[in-house]
């Protein structure tokens, strides 16, 4: 499998040039050349396997043998997730009226980020181990990736891992995870600004090759190829996990409802959905609306400032992972993704052509919603369930409640989930009513 840059100038790179690399040399995010395309046979096989099995198969599909042998990764992937406190390392938790909770904060961290970055560290130590070399792993954060990522590091010999915390702009839990680590390949800076400030010169590090290669520096961020590929397989899980039926031809439709700031997640369901699985995909966001603007009506760009929200981990203007989306919707089209990308950067703002926004809109549905909306949500999950929801998961679950509230009650489908302590855990995933027809209130 070899990985192309979404903006078509880098060159051709394997799978560990792609996870050492973060940014590609032309500031484009590395996707895989091709796609493999999976048979209804296939995902009936993969319906009875576990959560890790699911990312075992998944990563055989993307890192070759050459790379790393199948029995090796396998280990890897195992090593991973051994610290997770529950034994499924992902799990489902029906509710009342319909509402499904896909639980994705049982690592150390307990946010959803544990998942791939976990994966994503044992991948790194095998080559830089075969390799006896040393990286600096340099991260922004918004909250959660900061944390996980120095969790998934920590300690290691041949990594140093530099985070950029925003001050006053995570939560103090969060904060306390970053800051309290006292281990000397970890180096914690609070910097003035919000997340999306920060990736600015984190970006133009990176566009410095000579400079990258001589202080061998790599990001954690969304942006590297290998968080994406982990974060798959919560679709898959969530599939086999809320589907009807398998037996059918051909297999019925299951809505995705993923709360996003930089659209990783977003993008990995959208990925899951070109190989073959049969999901539907709804972005849930906070006040700070890019990305709904964007599939409501192709308006990229920013608002005046990025606002301060109860869902502090997805308070993101510039979803970097959006890119990826462009280029897989249009076709691997690099040259139409990257005259996107490089308006966008000039001048904060894009419209998209028609064509792409009407593919983008095929694909994914949008809604935004308010800190009232994310606390009356908390406050009606905990009444119905004595479920304690975070403000992230509370805004796709906010999607759930005005959806069942539309519809009568033969058509409410099983609800969205995912749902975390801190740290926004996406996603939420509702089936078809059964008869291979996706539920009425999706279009």
């Amino acid at each position: 499998m070899r990985y192309i840059s979404t903006r078509g100038m880098a060159p051709r790179v394997d799978f560990e040039g792609a996870l050492f690399s973060g940014y590609a040399p032309d500031g484009g995010l590395f996707m895989p050349e091709e796609l493999p395309q999976l048979s209804i046979e296939t995902l009936r096989q993969w319906s009875t396997l576990s959560y890790p099995g699911l990312v075992k198969e998944l990563c055989t599909l993307f890192i070759g043998p050459e790379l790393i042998p199948r029995d090796v990764l396998n280990g890897l992937i195992d090593q991973a997730f051994s610290r997770f406190r529950h034994r499924e390392v992902v799990h489902l938790s029906r509710l009342r009226n319909g509402l499904n909770v896909l639980e994705l904060w049982h690592g150390v961290t307990y946010a959803f980020k544990d998942l791939s970055l976990c994966c994503t560290a044992q991948f790194l130590q095998y080559f830089l181990e075969k390799k006896e070399k040393h990286v600096t792993v340099v991260v922004g954060t918004s909250g959660d990736t900061g944390s996980a990522a120095i969790e998934s590091v920590q300690g290691a010999k041949n990594m140093d891992i530099i985070v950029l915390l925003p001050k006053g702009h995570c939560t103090k839990i969060q904060e306390l995870q970053m800051t309290t680590v006292l281990r000397e390949n970890v180096h914690v800076f609070g910097v003035e600004g919000n997340s999306d400030e920060l990736d600015e010169p984190i970006k133009a590090v990176f566009a410095d090759v000579a400079f990258v290669k001589k202080h061998n520096l790599m990001s954690l961020n969304s942006i590297n190829w290998s968080r994406v590929l982990v974060q798959m397989a919560h679709h898959f899980f969530a599939y086999f996990q809320c589907a009807p039926s398998l037996d059918m031809d051909p297999l019925p439709r299951v809505e995705v409802v993923v709360p996003t700031g930089a659209a990783g997640n977003l993008a990995a369901g959208c990925l899951a959905q070109k190989m073959g699985l049969p999901v539907r995909l709804v972005v849930a966001v906070n006040r700070n609306d890019i990305i709904h603007r964007t599939v409501q009506q192709g308006d990229f760009s920013l608002s005046e400032a990025v606002e301060q929200t109860l869902a502090s981990a997805m308070d993101i203007q510039v979803p970097y992972n959006m890119e990826r989306i462009f280029w897989l919707l249009s076709g691997s089209n690099s040259q139409v993704t990257r005259a996107l990308m490089e308006q966008f950067e000039r001048t904060h703002s894009v419209s998209l052509p028609k064509e792409l926004h009407s593919k983008l809109s095929g694909a994914v549905t949008s809604e935004s919603v308010s800190d009232e909306a994310i606390t009356q949500t908390m406050a009606r999950c905990w009444e119905e369930n004595k479920y304690l929801l975070c403000p992230h998961s509370a805004v796709a679950v906010s999607y759930h409640y005005q959806q069942t509230e539309q519809q009568p009650p033969r058509y409410r489908p099983w609800a969205p989930g995912s749902l975390g302590y801190s740290g926004f855990q996406g996603p939420f995933f509702p089936p078809s009513r059964g008869d291979g027809s996706p539920n009425k209130w999706l279009y």
